[in-house]
């Protein structure tokens, strides 16, 4: 048996294992399992699946842009910015369809469906250079990942806070549980789709992760059941209307393609479309009482602050990836291997985070929210900052030592960890139950912003020749790192008024539709 026999045996029992774990959890009976409603754990599996591929893709994309396509390095990174900052975009456009329509439940499906199919497409490699006609497939590929994430993303975050009530103590918990699935996917997907990629070929990269896609979609079809109701349409939908908005996704598909190709436009299209969203979403916030009104106010400071954090933070897929590549001492493993250390910190320090939130809430000593963004920004200006000291310490010209990008990943992960579960929490939690798909998707849509700034912050790495150098690099990371722990210091002075904008102690208690139908009593006697 070769090694590569070897290694797709064992990927093939890794992702059986996982596909039955799903599956076993969403057939018990019983509405909880381990002091949470089992369709939590639906959603993680599921969930688990479709960033196996998105972030499998992730790990070699930039290499595969300048290995394969040969692109410069400042033109990847741009690329690279752009692809992510619509697969975060287009969420938006999902949240509402789903909000005013299909319901998240159908949403989620239709945008597996067409992730699938965009990961299959990236397995096509053609000969490679921009004069290759197969490019125009790649493009295609890249579309199709887009608007399936955009369908899938915001509504799938979604259900898992419609399996809670909004002043249940367990929902910081779910969400980081929830986060935990999404780790243990990229781990994986990572490590897997990396290996091949880099050393057996992008399409048998590429491949397994529209693989994993496709065992993300068994595991929310057969699972359904689990969800208890949630995620359903907000009012029935005739079956013509339903495959009208499934043509809009496939249009939409089209105008991405031609978006993807061109980044100028995609920068001139978040401004513009930025200023109409939150245009729209103060015009939905003055429509509503005083604390609900600064409810809102309080998720548009949080949400803010996205771009900065992922600005910098999203450089772990583009010019930190190939920085490790060309100037760390990695004893031959391939570099996007090095992409699994953020999410595996997650899935090591996750369970540590969620019970600290939950020790420190009960003898109320617990960070806001607001608080807990403040220190995340510190934590990821410092990266920065230790990446650079570091390397300075070692020598310009002599490799970096590997412990370095060991030491900037933990600092990025548990800045994350005190970010994103958070946000996530936060916006489904404060935002009125008619807008909560749409507040979803605004927290993404400024995901997004911030990694198309990722994007230019790369390219800015590459100077005016467009090929990145060590000093280069390590220039832009410097300056960010100062400028993100400013943004820091300044969102903790202002955090006790967002808290105070928060009214936390007045939210309403709405019962979700998993608690619905007769399933409130067998849920309180679970808990109890």
């Amino acid at each position: 048996m070769t090694e590569a026999d070897i290694i797709a045996l064992v990927a093939t029992l890794v992702l059986a294992a996982f596909l039955l774990g799903g599956l076993f959890i969403a057939s018990r009976r019983s509405p909880e399992f381990a002091g949470h409603p089992k369709g939590l754990y639906m959603l993680f599996f599921a969930e688990m699946w479709e960033r196996f591929s998105y972030y499998g893709m992730r790990a070699i994309l930039i290499f595969y842009l300048t290995q394969h396509w040969l692109f410069s390095d400042s033109k990847s990174a741009l690329i690279y910015g752009a692809y992510t900052s619509l697969v975060y975009i287009t969420p938006v456009l999902g949240g509402w369809l789903a909000d005013r329509y299909l319901g998240q439940r159908r949403a989620v499906l239709y945008g597996g469906i067409l992730l699938a199919m965009g990961h299959l497409l990236m397995a096509v490699e053609g000969t490679g250079g921009q004069d290759d006609p197969t490019i125009n497939i790649f493009w295609a590929a890249l579309a199709f990942i887009i608007v399936g994430s955009g369908f899938l993303k915001a509504n799938i975050s979604v259900m898992v806070g419609q399996l809670y009530r909004r002043t249940d103590t367990r929902r910081d918990a779910a969400y980081t549980i929830f986060y935990m699935g999404i780790n243990v996917g990229a781990a994986l997907g990572t490590i897997l789709v990396a290996y091949l990629g880099q050393t057996r070929g992008w399409g048998l990269g590429f491949g397994l992760a529209g693989i994993g896609m496709l065992a993300g979609l068994i595991v929310f079809v057969l699972g359904r059941r689990a969800l208890n109701g949630a995620g359903e349409a907000p009012a029935p939908l005739a079956r013509s209307r339903a495959w009208s908005l499934y043509g809009i996704g496939l249009a939409a598909v089209a105008v991405i393609w031609a978006l993807v190709q061109f980044q100028d436009i995609i920068q001139s299209l978040l401004a513009v479309s930025g200023v109409l969203l939150l245009g729209y979403v103060l015009y939905e916030s003055f429509k509503l009482e005083k604390e609900p009104r600064e409810r809102m106010f309080a998720i548009l400071f949080l949400i803010s602050l996205n771009p900065i954090f992922w600005g910098l933070f999203e450089q772990a897929g583009g010019s930190m990836n190939l920085f490790t590549d060309r100037f760390v001492d990695r004893a031959g493993v391939p570099a996007g291997i090095f992409q699994s250390i953020n999410p595996i910190y997650i899935i090591l320090l996750a369970p540590l985070f969620a019970g600290l939130w939950q020790w420190l809430a009960k003898r109320g000593m617990e960070p806001s929210a607001p608080a807990k963004f403040g220190i995340a920004l510190l934590q990821m200006g410092l990266a920065n900052l230790v990446l650079v000291w570091g390397t300075v310490a070692f020598g310009i010209e002599a490799m970096t030592p590997v412990i370095l990008v060991f030491l900037y990943y933990l600092l990025a992960t548990t800045a994350e960890l005190c970010l994103s579960p958070v946000g996530l929490s936060a916006m489904n939690r404060l935002a009125p139950a008619h807008l909560a798909s749409l507040i979803m998707g605004a927290w993404f849509y400024m995901t997004a912003v911030g990694n198309f700034v990722a994007g230019k912050i790369g390219e800015a790495t590459g100077g005016e020749s467009g090929a990145m150098t060590k000093q280069g690099l390590l220039d832009v990371y410097e300056l960010f790192g100062w400028i993100t722990i400013g943004v820091g210091v300044v969102v903790l002075v202002l955090a006790p008024l967002v808290r105070r904008w928060m009214h936390l102690d007045t939210l309403t208690d709405d019962a979700p539709p998993a608690l619905a139908a007769g399933e409130t009593e067998a849920a309180e006697g679970m808990r109890a």
